[in-house]
């Protein structure tokens, strides 16, 4: 970062934290020098391509190799048979959950390839091993697979059924978790007394991550000292080393080094081991050399986690006056043909966190079945249960408001949490521990002019076109409890290396992270650097995911420069030969106490490395290695309000105003978390209107390339209007509540009221997702 050095920033704050700082790695990235893992080679590396079932479900009855060995460059095949020798384990899903009856869930583990039977068209079955990644895909379309097909399923309430086939014989009803939270005896009391009860079936549409890089690794192996080096794209090294030493490769955590360069989007996709590694792995130890494999797209499609995917059926109780008296959920969430680490999450445990919103909601009733088809496997993507819970209730209250005749605006207002009832205990067992909700919704009734609408509605009309404003309040549970790295390294070229366990895959950690060290310590926002990727360096990491980042590594940050100041109020002490009670610090200064004697971090620092002798009962240099702490969840909420218009005469919808008021707590980069909002925006509207991944009766995905799956471009969205109303998180070091998420969270609802308001006209009352313009269309022409 070519930025002109200056001792000075800590005067101006230039760098300081709530400064609009543009990301330090932005020049690097937008002129092409970016490192992905695709672009690393390794010298001597070989190539693998992956061999996919063409069927959902099916009995393997045989995989012949012959005539791909044959071919040019090939060095070997492997299958599962291979795999299961060599003492491979397997992907595990680690949650602990149990079944409403306390017994455990069923948690089949998925093998590297598929050993007896395919479960979704794009299941593992061999890895091809050749000198060129073209040798290798050649050689994989000649390897034969013999299938027997079996029929497939690939909706999770058809797969439920005691009629449907069975993925697996020990998952009764392909069921692997009956799942419930909540007072049910009091829930039912609620609604048999409540003088209205909205009720709702809601889709939760699957999605294709789609992230801009796809998955790539390089794996290599060391048989002097049997060690497993893998590059590879991650949200975060450290628990991804634990993961793959544990469970896959059945080795000492020291024995396996993951190094994560540059990351293009994850949102989720990219945390946890796949089985492509299994064959990387087994590739580099037996023939000795590294091996490379980078998707196609193609492949993307169908061997990547998708996201959402659940069916539900919400229900919420209300008084005579429209207060919420209960709320209850019956869901079915669709985890696909096998279970990554945390597949059950986001319908269960996450639904339950965020369902009760801002909203006082005495009674929670949730139910959930996690159900196991013959699709691709379903795990976390942005928000995780946050976005589509908040989805739910928003929903619910629009719909309930025209049921009860109560203005949409009114029954928000009468069931806010207020700022007086925090710290609020909410049903989901959740303590609140911040925010002003009714503020919030307040002033985005005012910044997005919610009462001059009748006017763009009148003026759109005249143009032929129907315009409809939506309204969602959102909260989300962000950052559960855990241990994060905090390590401050002092370079002998003058510059401060951050080393933490998040990682970035996107989000620009490194300016906001220096802008904190650098007002905590007057260390120079220039001289700052950023290590994240490289699992050797860290003693603890929690990955990124959560909307957790500044929250625990900054947490992380600002406990290791208090303890470096702590060490350099010692070591100046020395330097100045006086008490450390005489060292004062301030604005990046230690000073003797009543003196003009002082020096800033950095020239302690220097005097350090010149090689001065430092007591050998004290610190012998500023460098900090901690494990920090990190406190309770925090509630980043905010309201959003988006206007819609629709083209009647072909059921098109535009997105054409949206503003937000959020509330993220301490927002360090105010530039930084506003592209943050948007991003998550643009991907809400994508899944509001337009993405949905679709399979035919045979479990063949029909979705499977961009020509199929439409995705949200630049003309997507309008110009956003972001504003903030924060109130200090009190559970972490920072005051932030994270933002990662949250711009999905405001956005399904938004949008979809906004939509189905344009179409009340019509008669219309609730679409689901995606609306696209044929199911818009067909809406408008069934009335």
């Amino acid at each position: 970062m070519n930025v002109p050095h200056s001792d000075n920033d800590l005067a101006t704050m230039k760098f300081g934290v709530g400064q609009p700082v543009p990301r330090g790695e932005d020049p690097t990235l937008l002129t092409g020098q970016g490192c992905y893992t695709d672009d690393i080679n390794v010298d001597g590396q070989a190539y693998g391509y992956v061999v996919r079932s063409q069927y959902a479900h099916g009995l393997i009855r045989g995989v012949d190799a012959a005539a791909a060995l044959r071919m040019p460059g090939v060095l070997a095949v492997y299958t599962a048979g291979d795999l299961d020798r060599a003492g491979f384990g397997s992907i595990r899903c680690v949650v602990p959950f149990k079944n409403r009856d306390g017994s455990d869930m069923h948690k089949p583990e998925r093998p590297g390839l598929a050993r007896d039977k395919v479960r979704f068209v794009g299941d593992p079955v061999a890895f091809v091993v050749a000198e060129t990644a073209v040798q290798a895909k050649d050689a994989a379309e000649v390897v034969e697979v013999d299938i027997d097909p079996l029929p497939a399923v690939t909706d999770a309430a058809a797969a439920a059924a005691a009629s449907a086939p069975r993925l697996y014989d020990d998952v009764p009803n392909n069921i692997c978790l009956d799942y419930h939270y909540g007072d049910r005896e009091a829930a039912d009391s609620a609604f048999d007394q409540a003088a209205h009860v909205t009720r709702l079936t809601l889709r939760n549409n699957r999605v294709v991550v789609a992230a801009m890089e796809p998955r790539a690794a390089v794996a290599d192996y060391d048989p002097a000292t049997d060690r497993w080096t893998i590059r590879v794209g991650s949200q975060g090294v450290f628990g991804l080393r634990n993961m793959l030493a544990n469970h896959v490769l059945g080795v000492p955590v020291e024995n396996v080094h993951v190094i994560t360069p540059n990351v293009g989007g994850s949102f989720g996709m990219k945390g946890t081991p796949y089985p492509e590694y299994f064959g990387l792995f087994h590739a580099a130890k037996q023939l000795g050399r590294p091996v490379k494999w980078t998707d196609e797209r193609s492949g993307s499609f169908v061997s990547d986690h998708h996201g959402r995917a659940h069916d539900v059926t919400a229900e919420m109780a209300f008084d005579e006056e429209g207060r919420i008296l209960a709320l209850r959920t019956h869901t079915y969430g669709n985890v696909g043909s096998y279970l990554s680490s945390v597949s059950p999450q986001p319908s269960t445990l996450n639904a339950v966190k965020n369902l009760v919103s801002v909203y006082a909601t005495p009674v929670l009733d949730v139910n959930t079945q996690c159900v196991m088809t013959n699709t691709s496997p379903v795990s976390s993507y942005r928000g995780a249960g946050r976005p589509e819970a908040n989805y739910y209730v928003e929903r619910l209250l629009d719909t309930a408001a025209r049921e009860m005749g109560i203005d949409r605006l009114e029954i928000r207002r009468r069931n806010h949490i207020r700022a007086e009832q925090i710290p609020y205990q909410a049903p989901s067992g959740m303590t609140y521990d911040s925010g002003d909700f009714p503020a919030v919704f307040e002033k985005a009734v005012t910044f997005s002019d919610w009462h001059g609408f009748e006017a763009r509605r009148a003026e759109s009309k005249a143009r032929g076109k129907l315009r409809g404003i939506g309204m969602s309040d959102y909260l989300e549970v962000t950052g559960p409890p855990g241990k994060e790295m905090g390590g401050l390294r002092f370079e002998d070229d003058g510059t401060v290396t951050i080393i933490t366990g998040t990682l970035d895959y996107g989000q620009g950690h490194w300016t906001p992270f220096a802008q904190l060290l650098h007002q905590r310590t007057g260390i120079p926002f220039e001289r700052v650097r950023l290590v994240q990727g490289d699992s050797d360096e860290l003693i603890a990491g929690g990955g990124t995911g959560g909307s957790k980042s500044m929250m625990s590594s900054g947490g992380a940050i600002i406990e290791a420069a208090d303890v470096m100041i702590e060490n350099g109020r010692q070591i100046a002490a020395h330097v100045f030969e006086t008490a450390v009670a005489d060292i004062e610090f301030s604005e990046g200064r230690f000073t003797v106490a009543g003196t003009d004697r002082s020096a800033t971090v950095m020239e302690l620092a220097d005097r350090v490395r010149s090689g001065i002798t430092l007591p050998a009962d004290g610190p012998q240099s500023l460098d900090v290695n901690l494990e920090h702490t990190t406190g309770p969840s925090a509630f980043p909420n905010g309201c959003h309000v988006a206007e819609v218009e629709v083209d009647p005469d072909t059921g098109v919808v535009t997105v054409v105003d949206y503003s937000m008021v959020n509330d993220f707590g301490v927002v360090v980069n105010p530039l930084l978390v506003e592209g943050q909002a948007h991003g998550g925006i643009v991907q809400g509207i994508g899944q509001a209107l337009m993405e949905e991944v679709r399979y035919d009766g045979d479990g063949q995905l029909v979705t499977g390339s961009f020509m199929d799956y439409a995705m949200p471009r630049a003309d997507s969205a309008p110009l956003f209007r972001y504003d903030s109303h924060p109130v200090p998180c009190t559970t972490n070091l920072v005051g932030a509540k994270g933002c990662g998420e949250a711009g999905c969270a405001g956005a399904l609802a938004s949008v979809m009221n906004a939509l189905v308001d344009a179409l009340a006209e019509f008669g219309v009352t609730h679409i689901d997702m995606p609306a696209t313009p044929e199911t818009v269309w067909r809406a408008i022409h069934r009335r």
